[in-house]
């Protein structure tokens, strides 16, 4: 296949981009580096225009007008009940819609999101298939932030070590996806260049931010209880404790080579991140 990177001259034949959770975590970094290459973007997200919610149909068919490449991205995640189905019916109006790509999100470690996957290799469309391991920004953008701020990280994973993967390594690579050929039916497992457990990520960011941050392992079921107290619903905090207990097992406890493949360098480490999202002062100190 043919290398074919859009650019801002042909931007205006080019069909747009459609990026689902546009204004997620990977999604906002896949949504800038489009744009700056000059590739037409559709934000899908619940407050975009047209609006797009998984949870109702009617609103698919809008957000894939004119669409030839879809990231897909699912919330609250692949591994939840009903998202296999859900995921099943949106490629299959894609596919019909005159979408031509499609690149997935999906969780490294997590047997039902291989349910996903299958849906998407066996779409008729090209493809890729984007398996990452937890993310660095957990910690700064998401659900970690607040115990980050409180100086006590208090989580499920004992002592399991993860490779950590940054979100921009990932937005990395599938802009790369969207807009080259030579990714079209590549699995890639994108993780960090080495392995953390979460009282390490918890001593990164404390020697970062100049500031005492500590990891307290609790049981799945004082998490579980904490995240009800917090005001998550209790079948969205079950759901999450057990993909926790799930991927947090040691199965995701060694290295992948995506972020080499894909992009022909090393990925990034926790320490940079660590540094680099200290010196915005999300963290305070």
């Amino acid at each position: 296949m043919t290398e074919n990177t859009h650019t801002e001259s042909d931007k205006n034949d080019t069909p747009a981009t459609l990026v689902l959770g546009g204004t997620g975590k990977t999604g906002r970094r896949v949504v800038e580096r489009l744009t700056a290459l000059g590739v037409p973007v559709r934000a899908g997200s619940r407050s975009g225009e047209p609006p797009f919610d998984w949870n109702d149909p009617a609103t698919w068919a809008p957000v894939l007008r004119d669409v030839g490449s879809v990231y897909l991205t699912y919330q609250p995640d692949l591994a939840f009940p009903g998202a296999t189905e859900t995921v099943r019916s949106f490629v299959a109006q894609a596919a019909g819609s005159g979408v031509r790509r499609l690149v997935l999100l999906s969780g490294r470690g997590e047997e039902e999101a291989g349910l996903s996957e299958e849906t998407v290799r066996g779409s008729g469309l090209e493809w890729t298939i984007v398996r990452a391991s937890w993310f660095c920004q957990n910690f700064s953008e998401d659900y970690l932030l607040d115990p980050v701020l409180a100086g006590e990280i208090a989580f499920p994973a004992g002592d399991v070590k993860e490779p950590f993967v940054d979100a921009d390594d990932i937005a990395d690579v599938v802009v790369a996806a969207l807009t080259q050929d030579r990714h079209v039916g590549e699995l890639y497992e994108l993780t960090g260049p080495r392995l953390l457990t979460f009282a390490d990520a918890a001593a990164e960011i404390s020697e970062a931010t100049g500031r005492p941050i500590r990891y307290v392992a609790v049981s799945p079921e004082e998490y579980e209880a904490a995240m009800v107290e917090y005001g998550v619903p209790a079948e969205h905090a079950a759901q999450l404790t057990a993909l926790f207990g799930a991927v947090l097992d040691g199965r995701n406890a060694h290295l992948g080579d995506g972020v080499q493949r894909a992009l022909g360098r090393e990925p990034r480490d926790f320490t940079r991140y660590a540094r680099e999202t200290a010196a915005t002062g999300v963290w305070g100190g």
